[in-house]
């Protein structure tokens, strides 16, 4: 029988849309036993170190500046363990969001030499700067049916997940971070990890007329940091901004690389729900606003938000070469949605 473009289109994109939930489900059965594998390489004492119960309110205790932190850290662990750990982290993000985790540890060995200071010490002596003092933590028991939660956490990274029937069900707070934000000097200068949410982000508030950066431009000085910092709840931010409904057809396919940008750090059947759920709340009803500095090196900061969504990023401490960037979901960080019908399920 004949078929048009249009249905030959839709054929073709459910036959990729079959292929792709079938990968998507041997990816994440493959993150529960990753994450068990984990838990089994370590020792009775660091396994006591590393798991908490789903429940624990350390689940909550997100921070991104480098203190002391629960959870074992790579130098607790022998090779086949880090092997491990680091097998757990890429198969709960995507290729990009492993790149970008693993080139901000590696700031930190940028941050050693260029601050060369010897006696800057962690409470168990360790140098402040280490790409190694990075922690894993995993709540509940990881399974293919119970819901469970772990977390990768150390300076300028707090990535925190949950999985529900074997599936990443939440993926925020999502939290990156780099000093330098521009490395410019040491074997690594021109090293820029967060380069497209800058590039793109300029790109976007400097193509607005002068009537829409009214609107966008709601501060001539950009925060200190990012405004929802390192809250359980953000709480209610004023809609500053433009919404996307008013912007142009170019503005809009910039917004959209932006907002990708951001959604590309996630494993990808997370990615697709998250990017679902977005859509469902409305992507018109998502707002850009921008606060100080229309062009690099100067304090600037700029946001995405919506009726479920916040992107925050804020590039002002250091001489405007410090980036701080985080991504939360209003209605379900730490899979609070989830959770919470799962308790009322089990009420019922």
């Amino acid at each position: 029988m004949y078929l048009n473009n249009q249905n030959m289109h839709q054929k073709i994109h459910y036959l990729f849309l079959l292929l792709f939930l079938f990968l998507g489900k041997m990816e994440a059965q493959d993150l529960s036993k990753k994450a068990t594998t984990f838990l089994n390489s370590l020792s009775e004492e660091l396994r006591a170190k590393a798991q908490f119960p789903l429940e624990d309110p350390e689940r909550y205790n997100m921070n991104y500046v480098p203190i002391p932190r629960k959870g074992p850290t790579f130098h607790d662990f022998n090779d086949l363990q880090k092997e491990a750990a680091l097998d757990l982290l890429k198969a709960s993000l995507s290729e990009e969001g492993f790149r970008k985790t693993e080139e901000i540890r590696s700031l930190e060995k940028v941050l050693r030499i260029i601050e060369n200071n010897d006696n800057d010490k962690m409470p168990d002596g360790r140098p402040r700067r280490d790409p190694l003092n990075y922690h894993f933590c995993v709540f509940g028991d990881p399974s293919s049916s119970a819901t469970w939660g772990w977390r990768f956490e150390g300076h300028h990274l707090s990535l925190n997940f949950t999985s529900t029937e074997n599936v990443i069900s939440s993926a925020t707070p999502t939290f990156f971070g780099t000093n330098p934000g521009i490395v410019k000097s040491t074997e690594y200068k021109g090293k820029e990890v967060l380069r497209q949410e800058a590039v793109l982000g300029f790109a976007l508030v400097n193509s607005m007329t002068e009537d829409q950066l009214k609107t966008v431009l709601y501060s001539q000085d950009a925060p200190g940091d990012i405004l929802s910092l390192t809250k359980q709840k953000t709480g209610n931010f004023e809609p500053y901004g433009i919404s996307y409904a008013q912007l142009t057809e170019t503005q809009k396919a910039i917004f959209d690389d932006l907002l990708e940008t951001y959604l590309d750090n996630y494993e990808m059947r997370f990615a697709t729900n998250f990017r679902d759920k977005i859509q469902e709340a409305g992507i018109d009803k998502l707002y850009f606003a921008w606060a100080g500095s229309l062009s690099p090196g100067a304090g600037h900061y700029y946001r995405i938000q919506g009726p479920m969504l916040l992107i925050e990023y804020d590039n002002t401490q250091n001489n405007a070469n410090h980036v701080h960037e985080v991504v939360r979901d209003l209605t379900n960080d730490y899979g609070e949605d989830v959770l919470r019908n799962h308790y009322q399920e089990e009420h019922h």
